[in-house]
């Protein structure tokens, strides 16, 4: 009987510990001036729908300028990600790009491909 008493103080001291999730949005904006024969624009990432096996693709906008708004629900505090051309990633030798959730329901992030601000 003691057993099955710990038992469960266990389990509801376990899904006590479950994380609160919010729901965010970020627009990723890239700038890709300069690249040649650009055929394919991506984001791979840790979160879903974020992938690190497969692109999220990105549309054209104006003046080489690729777009792509993702939202679901998340409990971490931020996302990484890379984005790719012609499923070339960017920033080989670097660390992931991070994207800082805040208390902002919704970021925008203006990036130039493979260059660090």
């Amino acid at each position: 009987m003691k057993s099955k008493i710990v038992l469960i103080s266990l389990l509801m001291s376990m899904a006590s510990c479950v994380q609160k999730s919010y729901k965010r949005t970020v627009v990723f904006k890239l700038d890709v001036k300069g690249i040649k024969d650009v055929k394919k624009v991506g984001l791979r990432g840790t979160n879903f729908p974020l992938s690190w096996d497969h692109d999220y693709e990105m549309k054209l906008g104006k003046d080489s300028i690729y777009s792509a708004t993702i939202t679901g629900e998340t409990g971490y505090l931020y996302t990484e990600y890379k984005c790719t051309v012609n499923d070339e990633f960017e920033l080989k030798d670097h660390d992931n790009r991070r994207v800082y959730f805040g208390n902002k329901d919704t970021i925008v992030c203006t990036i130039t491909f493979n260059k660090i601000k």
